[in-house]
């Protein structure tokens, strides 16, 4: 965007708008832009400066932190698994469930 330029939230928002309706319906960029009367140019140059903006926003997402109540409470188990990833497994797990998980992770995979 140029230098003291402002942005022009709704014209942005008119031009995601039509991007979504573009997805959706199945036209080629130049038949969907023939369609709506819009420059192919402008299509492209859109599509360009809204995925710029994506890509340079920051992504954090929100984290909620919950206490291990069986790892506090020294219940907890931990399998180590070869490839070193590890399963932790609270008390009173089911077996049979724990089996069948474990037997999935340590499966090679086909050549």
């Amino acid at each position: 965007m140029a230098q003291g330029r402002r942005r022009d939230e709704r014209k942005e928002q008119q031009w995601r708008r039509w991007f979504g309706e573009w997805q959706t319906s199945g036209l080629s960029v130049r038949a969907f832009c023939a369609r709506r009367g819009l420059a192919e140019s402008l299509f492209y140059a859109w599509r360009r400066r809204l995925e710029e903006r994506a890509a340079a926003r920051p992504a954090f997402l929100p984290v909620h932190i919950v206490a291990d109540q069986a790892a506090a409470a020294g219940n907890a188990l931990e399998v180590v698994l070869a490839d070193g990833r590890s399963v932790r497994v609270a008390a009173g797990f089911d077996a049979a469930t724990l089996r069948r998980l474990l037997s999935v992770l340590e499966e090679k995979p086909p050549c």
